[in-house]
């Protein structure tokens, strides 16, 4: 089965020379849940920005991304955007219209679809985040998790086949937290999700990669590789509270 991301010894270097990614490789089959953690600095923003062609500035289709088989160039750069849906870390980075109806209308519009089409898929899209009837709202009005659910509205109205989310329960208070994990769960394409929330990655991945220093220092299924406290304490991480009770084997 072709994988749905497959990455091969990507390496990436910043214009101030300071080195983010060394030769990062794995891969990502269709319909997996996958965990990326590491410490603050490790790289996994950066390498999500790699995944849709946000870096480099000029994807050179060397092979080193593939999003579906398809090696990332300059020449499909649209269309692998439209697969790979990317939810940043601040939405606050994602939502600059008036109302909400523009916000998630945005991504449909650039994608050249028809008026109704594009109201249809808006509709939808908040009604699978739960926000039905939030159209006229103003964005800079809601809470942290209504902001991060219209972001998320936004990137599914885009109809990707594959999510890449960036910190996404970072400043959300508990039952917003709940509520974007049974969110995720509910989405039954491919994600990748970054994240510091271990107990979110215990609950929603079936495997986990560890980046460090911008390189995949360990990757395995979720409950022994978070078990693993030798391992965690390693790269600055802990084993999450919800796995305390398993010893690994």
């Amino acid at each position: 089965m072709t994988p749905a991301i497959e990455v091969r010894d990507l390496t990436f270097r910043y214009a101030d020379g300071t080195e983010a990614l060394r030769g990062v490789s794995f891969a990502v089959s269709p319909g997996e849940c996958v965990g990326l953690i590491g410490p603050n600095g490790a790289g996994k923003s950066t390498l999500l920005l790699h995944l849709n062609g946000l870096l480099p500035e000029s994807p050179s289709g060397d092979g080193a991304v593939r999003v579906s088989g398809e090696p990332l160039t300059t020449g499909n750069l649209h269309t692998v955007r439209r697969q790979v849906g990317l939810l940043f870390q601040d939405p606050n980075d994602q939502l600059f219209c008036p109302t909400v109806f523009d916000d998630v209308a945005f991504g449909p519009q650039q994608l050249g679809l028809s008026k109704e089409e594009v109201s249809r898929r808006v509709r939808e899209s908040l009604s699978q985040v739960d926000l039905q009837g939030f159209e006229k709202r103003a964005p800079h009005h809601l809470s942290g998790g209504e902001k991060r659910r219209v972001c998320m509205a936004g990137v599914l109205a885009c109809e990707p086949t594959i999510l890449v989310l960036d910190e996404p329960t970072s400043s959300l208070d508990p039952y917003s937290r709940r509520e974007l994990k049974e969110l995720l769960r509910r989405i039954p394409i491919t994600k990748l999700i970054a994240t510091h929330d271990l107990e979110l990655v215990v609950e929603l991945c079936s495997r986990v990669l560890v980046l460090d220093n911008g390189t995949i220092v360990a990757q395995g299924p979720t409950t022994p590789l978070l078990s693993d406290e030798e391992l965690m304490l390693r790269h600055k991480l802990e084993k999450p509270h919800i796995l305390r009770h398993i010893h690994p084997h």
